[in-house]
């Protein structure tokens, strides 16, 4: 009889996988012994594999010494954190093996249920399909975990659903599996921190990792160190500082001798060069007479290499460049044999009798990373496209889908935004004991629960968008495609914190009141913003809970409405949406209040010549450039329109990037017409009011008659409030002369006047909507303000320039007007930024060569920038 189709199985040896021919001859052993049972039984010729070596000494005697030959095994040696973009079959079958063997040895724990998921897809891959009773006689025979027999059961029953998976389909299960785990890829040297507990140290690609046990207290990411380095047994680390966050600016530990500390040292270089830079660094010129330190360097191919060579030599054997650099040689598991042509690495040493060992990780000006770089220059990732294109054919393509990941990306920036605060901020005020504690208790005590809850949620997230584009649980796949429940799960729990989100209102108005007071706090505030992971304006940080319940809202409608009524989803979503709206119902006219008052605090800090624009009743409606008409001719002046009155600002010429206060008009009574005929000049309009009249001209008709209008319903609102704006004005603008100043006086006037501001310029308060508009000669309503949060966005795009050839895969935050560049979602701050007012949005013409779906194209005068999103949903956002 024939067999029944799908049970034939040949046992798959690793040379059959990897296309070895089979050997043919006679062999010497006995029927039913192997080699190593060979080898066992026969200690006379065990003695054979000794190798002699000769060694001739200064007095030319010859010593000869028997040295038993070493067993070299075969390791992965750097773990990505997607092995999924493994381009070769082989190469992931290898990463399977080393993930076999990780289970096998203890190193990868993992639940019950998971590590019978690895060992059935395991099976699939070296048995084949399914048989209950020959499953059972192999498991006997081989080993996957220390004790399978316990869970052996829920072996077979995950293996019974895999029929028909072939082992190359199999081999991508085990690594997308693992590739979830906490310790996948984890090799624990054991240490002690300075106060003497024992820790586990280990370095992935985000960084270096501190484990108690098998749970991991701390991560230390590339973006964090500036260097690494080790004297005798203590490993130090060195932070940027404006990132040591709650710790010290050098971390040191111990480990058990410097043998193991020096070990621990070069993997964390190896992973450092593969994973975060582009080109293996050169190797420095050898000193002369002295050196000083360690000459140790990486020399493989890094990460972007490869992917270079995957891509663009498609006809290359894989395995002369993997075997090179991803996989490693070495006589005891977890300790890699150094290769022999290992030279310097960027290094650098004090002075001193015992110099430190010292990897510097910010080799900005050699070139050699791309994060160093600025994102908005050509170049790297010239060929990602074609990665993405696979992945995209490979997952989810419903809307749904799309929208669940957009909670996702949207949830991640959202922490990072929140750490600003509760991490960030908090260290430099502590550094300095800058707040008072009564303060410090306000604070923190509001958005630290908040903060935590949130870690909680984006876990979930996460876990839920895992499991919908895994194909791991295909077979149930039906229970996961979907992120109603845990919605609505989590914005219950999220109510409880509404007396936390109605406290912000407080915060803010005590925060700015002690800033005031206190010189120290102000100049920890001020040299804050400075830094660059405080890359918004810092109160604007504080508002972020109560927007984000909007951001909930908007998109859960959004799931409602792409749903029927019949979706299994459908339900939690509608539900989910009706609490975050009684929640957001109850906190509208918060927000409203509280993005007022930000924005005023925000104009008080970059305006010279006002000493209380925060005054209660005052209401921020428009900001923007027009063009002043003087003596001189058209002058360029930043208007600021309030509910009360008028200002117009010229730019400070100090490094202080301030904008200084040369007249205030009231409201009460001002009358606005239009008057190009009457002077000549393209969108003209002359301003009467109670004290003086001025024409001004604006760089557009739209622009013109934005400003005409915003003005006209302020005059309105004026007439119908009390004289209590005229009383404002009085108190809080300084007494100064409303007539037009010479440029000459202007920049005297500055220098004096900048003395409450630090003297120093930042490259990232430039991006706020008052520089942009003074450059760009636009203008921005509140109302625009408030739109712009309702649309924020978060997520993967990829970025071409207008003469480049390539795509660029870069982590995108729209946020504030403005398009903040990272690397990765991880980084702690923007490498760059583009803001976008005055820029136009259109689909690419014939013209741009652009052949490719869901690209848009940004363009303002001669700068253009092309950006493909992932799907049409994405694309459409």
């Amino acid at each position: 009889m024939g067999e029944i189709e799908g049970t034939y199985r040949v046992l798959q040896t690793p040379g059959s996988r990897l296309g070895v021919q089979k050997t043919t001859g006679v062999s010497t052993l006995e029927p039913g012994q192997n080699l190593s049972t060979a080898m066992a039984s026969s200690p006379a010729k065990t003695h054979e594999r000794d190798l002699p070596i000769k060694i001739k000494m200064l007095d030319n005697t010859v010593e000869v010494l028997d040295i038993e030959t070493t067993m070299l095994r075969l390791a992965v040696k750097f773990f990505p954190p997607d092995p999924g973009q493994l381009q070769e079959e082989y190469t992931r079958y290898l990463f399977a093996l080393q993930i076999k063997r990780d289970l096998a040895e203890e190193r990868l724990t993992c639940s019950d249920n998971t590590a019978a998921l690895l060992v059935s897809h395991l099976l699939q891959s070296e048995i084949g399909d399914f048989d209950e009773s020959e499953d059972r006689e192999h498991l006997k025979t081989n080993q996957y975990l220390p004790n399978q027999e316990r869970i052996e059961g829920k072996i077979l029953e995950f293996h019974r659903k895999h029929v028909g998976q072939t082992p190359a389909e199999s081999d991508f299960q085990v690594l997308e599996i693992a590739r979830k785990l906490e310790m996948y890829g984890i090799r624990f040297h054991l240490a002690s921190d300075r106060e003497g507990t024992k820790i586990n140290l280990a370095v992935s690609h985000m960084g270096v990792l501190v484990f108690q046990g098998n749970t991991k207290i701390n991560t230390f990411n590339w973006s964090k160190v500036r260097k690494l380095s080790f004297k005798r047994k203590r490993f130090l680390i060195k932070l940027h500082p404006e990132v040591c966050g709650p710790y010290q600016d050098t971390l040191e530990f111990l480990l058990g001798s410097r043998d193991e500390c020096k070990n621990f040292w070069k993997i964390c270089v190896e992973y450092h060069t593969f994973f975060r830079l582009f080109d293996q660094p050169k190797p420095k010129a050898k000193a002369v007479f002295f050196t000083r330190g360690s000459s140790f360097r990486y020399s493989g191919r890094t990460q972007k290499q490869l992917w270079v060579i995957v891509l663009d030599a498609l006809s290359l054997k894989p395995f002369s460049f993997f075997f090179h650099s991803i996989f490693l040689f070495s006589s005891h598991p977890g300790i890699p044999v150094d290769h022999p042509q290992l030279s310097s690495l960027m290094l650098k040493s004090p002075l001193g009798l015992n110099p430190a060992f010292q990897v510097n990780l910010n080799a900005a000006g050699q070139g050699s990373s791309p994060l160093l770089s600025p994102v908005l220059s050509d170049a790297g990732g010239a060929r990602i496209e074609e990665d993405d294109e696979m992945k995209r054919k490979r997952y989810p393509t419903d809307k749904a889908y799309f929208i669940a990941k957009e909670i996702l990306a949207t949830e991640r920036t959202y922490l990072k935004d929140l750490e600003v605060i509760t991490v960030w901020f908090r260290s430099a005020v502590i550094k300095e004991n800058a707040m008072p504690e009564g303060l410090m208790t306000l604070l923190f005590s509001n958005i630290d629960p908040i903060y935590e809850f949130h870690r909680g949620f984006l876990k979930e997230i996460e876990q839920r968008l895992s499991l919908w584009e895994g194909k791991t649980n295909a077979h149930v796949k039906g229970d996961y495609q979907r992120i109603g429940d845990v919605m609505l799960r989590n914005m219950r729990t999220l109510k409880e914190f509404t007396s936390y989100l109605q406290k912000h209102d407080e915060v803010l108005t005590e925060l700015e009141k002690a800033t005031k007071r206190l010189k120290k706090l102000e100049t920890v505030y001020k040299e804050f913003e400075l830094q660059k992971v405080c890359y918004l304006p810092l109160n604007t940080f504080l508002l972020k809970p109560i927007q984000r319940l909007m951001h909930y809202k908007l998109i859960l409608a959004r799931l409602c409405k792409h749903y029927t009524a019949e979706h299994r989803d459908f339900a939690d979503c509608r539900n989910a949406l009706k609490e975050v709206t009684e929640m957001t119902s109850r906190l509208q006219h918060s927000l409203i209040r509280l993005e007022n008052f930000q924005k005023l605090t925000e104009l008080q800090h970059d305006l010279i010549g006002i000493d209380n624009l925060t005054a209660p009743g005052r209401e921020f409606i428009r900001e923007g450039c027009l063009y002043k008409l003087t003596k001189k001719g058209l002058q360029q002046r930043m208007f600021f329109l309030f509910s009360d009155m008028l200002l117009y600002t010229s730019k400070g010429v100090t490094g202080t990037n301030q904008f200084k206060i040369h007249g205030h008009l009231p409201l009460h009574g001002m009358l606005v017409e239009e008057s190009e005929n009457e002077w000549a000049v393209p969108h003209c309009f002359t301003i009467y009011s109670a004290q003086k009249t001025i024409v001004v001209a604006a760089s557009t008709r739209l622009e013109m008659g934005k400003w005409m209008e915003d003005l006209n319903m302020a005059i309105e609102m004026a007439k119908k409030s009390t004289e209590k704006s005229d009383m404002l004005l009085e108190n809080s603008v300084c007494n100064r002369s409303s007539d037009e100043v010479s440029l000459e006086q202007e920049s005297e006037d500055d220098i004096h006047s900048s003395r409450s501001s630090l003297d120093r310029q930042s490259h990232h308060r430039a991006n706020t909507t008052m520089h942009v508009c003074w450059y760009r000669n636009t203008s921005v309503s509140m109302t625009d303000h408030s739109v712009a949060v309702e649309n924020q966005l978060s997520g993967y795009l990829l970025r071409k320039f207008k003469n480049s050839n390539g795509w660029q895969k870069l982590w995108v935050v729209f946020t504030n007007f403005c398009l903040f560049f990272y690397k990765t979602h991880q980084d702690d701050y923007p490498l760059a930024s583009l803001p976008l007012l005055g820029y136009a949005v259109s689909s690419p013409v014939e013209a741009d060569g652009i052949q490719k779906d869901y690209v848009f194209k940004l363009q303002f005068k001669s700068h253009v920038y092309f950006f493909r999103a992932e799907s049409k949903y994405t694309f459409e956002r």
